[in-house]
């Protein structure tokens, strides 16, 4: 069967925080929404959180993006994910499933939930975590479950049974929807769409990989013998 982008049903999230990045996209119709977090502003260099976030948003109003709450505190965290919410209403919340010191972060979950903030709780990696966070989620108020099945496939764990386990679960709540977070190459959105997983997340180096959907492998190899070719006589090797 030929891959193709147009045969996708899963939603592709571009992940990142340089807002260059950011903006070139979000205006790709194939982006249906973004996603970032703190580390990854830390590389980008962000200095003032709220001030760059507020300038994604003023760029970007009609897709969905994710800002994750920093503090380690439970009652603190309830605070800030209340008011990065209120920076807009294409604003979703990503809360931790849980602290620093191991302390579950569901019951910031369901106070946001429960006061009509979107959430996106985030580095989840076991089918328990995922349980739990259904059984707080307000089924009115839309969600993300996101699933680090590229961590979980670092360890040499096959994350594909588990994402599977996860999507029928999820059918209990419509309002919420599976994000496959940090995938590790361009074919994990193909395997995220056949088993009916709703969103991928991905940063824009594996995103741009995209243009390579459909390409003939014999052209590929060739091009590759081609750039090998080319880095060895640009720095003059000789035997």
């Amino acid at each position: 069967m030929k891959l193709s982008l147009d045969s996708l049903k899963i939603k592709l999230f571009a992940d990142g925080a340089d807002l260059v990045g950011m903006i070139e996209m979000a205006s790709k119709p194939y982006i249906a929404g973004l996603t970032t977090n703190p580390t990854l502003m830390k590389k980008a260099g962000i200095s003032d959180y709220e001030k760059f976030a507020k300038r994604v948003l003023t760029e970007i109003r009609d897709k969905p993006v994710s800002f994750e709450v920093f503090s380690d505190e439970i009652n603190e965290m309830k605070k800030q994910g209340e008011k990065i919410a209120s920076w807009g209403t294409n604003v979703y919340v990503k809360v931790p499933i849980t602290n620093t010191r191991g302390e579950s972060t569901s019951s910031v979950v369901e106070y946001l939930s429960n006061n009509g903030v979107k959430v996106n709780v985030t580095a989840i990696m076991t089918y328990k975590q995922v349980e739990t966070v259904l059984e707080v989620l307000n089924t009115d108020v839309e969600s993300c479950i996101s699933v680090f099945a590229g961590r979980i496939a670092d360890t040499g764990i096959d994350p594909v049974p588990l994402m599977e386990r996860c999507v029928n679960l999820l059918s209990s709540n419509t309002r919420s929807e599976l994000i496959w977070a940090s995938p590790r190459e361009l074919l994990n959105v193909f395997q995220a769409d056949a088993i009916g997983c709703q969103i991928i997340t991905a940063t824009n180096d594996i995103l741009r990989k995209l243009e390579l959907i459909g390409m003939d492998l014999e052209q590929y190899s060739l091009e590759t013998v081609k750039m090998f070719y080319a880095d060895a006589s640009l720095s003059g090797y000789a035997i």
